[in-house]
């Protein structure tokens, strides 16, 4: 039960991070990054954008792994439910941030990737499930045999040039995919594993 709860807690960290992010206006998250420029552009929000969109990558898990695709891992859907859930909540939470100048917005920038580090952390402390752009990274090296971390590289860079070309056909400029959402690429893994090599000792506190 208790990994669970962290990893509901994990969950709203999560997207609190990403709503600092987005918030500072350099850009999103590159996970985020197709749902926020969709959000652009149409009614829905960027919670209900990502679910719909997390719930085609679950539907792309299936198709790659077939008969291997477990029904434990259909916890994604509830799992990123909440995760949509709590990006709108926060995105309201948070409509008083609007940082004017560049400093500003660069140092909501650096907030939000050390909000969203730890949120990562905190779900790899639960180890509960993968989020759906995890698992499909996941799904995607098993079936083809390459590294993980080449593939979640590729799988990042894929959804921040879709979300540019999505942006320049919907605006014709770029908009919703900046230096923000390579900054954020960056940094938010690096962070994370810094949280765990540090702190990584609580989980035997939290969990057991």
């Amino acid at each position: 039960m208790k990994r669970y709860i962290f990893l509901l807690a994990g969950l709203f960290v999560n997207g609190l991070g990403v709503s600092f992010i987005t918030k500072a206006g350099l850009g999103t998250s590159p996970i985020t990054s197709i749902p926020y420029t969709l959000s652009l552009g149409f009614t829905p929000t960027v919670g209900m954008f990502t679910l719909v969109f997390n719930i085609f990558l679950i539907i792309l898990q299936v198709i790659l792994l077939r008969r291997n695709f477990q029904l434990q891992n259909l916890l994604q859907l509830p799992i990123i439910a909440l995760f949509s859930f709590f990006i709108d909540l926060t995105m309201s939470l948070l409509g008083f941030i609007q940082p004017e100048t560049y400093l500003l917005k660069v140092i909501s920038l650096v907030i939000g990737c050390l909000i969203l580090g730890f949120g990562v952390f905190m779900e790899m402390v639960a180890n509960v499930a993968m989020l759906p752009g995890e698992a499909t990274v996941r799904a995607v090296s098993d079936v083809f045999s390459t590294d993980f971390g080449k593939t979640k590289i590729a799988f990042d860079s894929s959804m921040t040039v879709i979300a540019a070309i999505l942006s320049f056909i919907m605006f014709k400029h770029l908009d919703g995919v900046r230096e923000g959402t390579i900054v954020a690429a960056i940094l938010v893994g690096f962070i994370a594993r810094l949280f765990k090599k540090h702190i990584g000792g609580i989980e035997k506190i939290l969990i057991s």
